[in-house]
């Protein structure tokens, strides 16, 4: 396997491990609740005025896997529509208390991963982590490019 092929194979078994080691505490905790659903209100949460084209750009889903998912949502009490006065055509989302407080455990689940893991991230310099992310960024980059050469318009679909 030649060093290419090491980096992939590396990052798919490091997020296939944080995923194992985090399933059940995300699930004992987030009873009834999705991964996609979670996900969503915490990049409500974080992004002021979120709509469906947003978040299918953010997540690279369709706007009709986004629509039933903030639906879903709205019916379950996490999240409420509304509109500006300036643009009525466009409907924006923000959470509601009841979002708040999963929004809450999710980021207190993601916190207690980091305590678990900063052993490792404290003995990383910072020029090591200045290379993986400029890695990250420049294959972030190429694969963006190798969407749009598919043709694939994430606002369109």
């Amino acid at each position: 396997m030649n060093k290419e092929e090491q980096v992939i194979m590396g990052f798919r078994d490091l997020y296939n491990k944080m995923v194992w080691l985090n399933k059940d505490k995300m699930e004992d905790s987030l009873k009834g609740y999705k991964s996609s659903e979670v996900h969503c209100i915490e990049y409500i949460e974080r992004n002021v005025d979120s709509n469906v084209t947003n978040l299918a750009e953010s997540f690279y889903m369709t706007r009709g896997a986004i629509s039933k998912i903030t639906k879903k949502l709205i019916k379950k009490g996490l999240i409420e529509s509304y509109q500006k006065s300036d643009n009525k055509k466009e409907i924006y989302f923000r959470l509601t208390e009841q979002g708040k407080v999963i929004y809450k455990i999710h980021e207190d689940l993601h916190k207690e991963f980091q305590e678990r893991d900063k052993a490792v991230f404290e003995q990383v310099t910072e020029e090591q982590f200045d290379s993986m992310l400029s890695f990250m960024e420049k294959y972030s980059r190429h694969l963006d490019t190798e969407i749009k050469k598919l043709g694939i318009d994430m606002k369109s679909e």
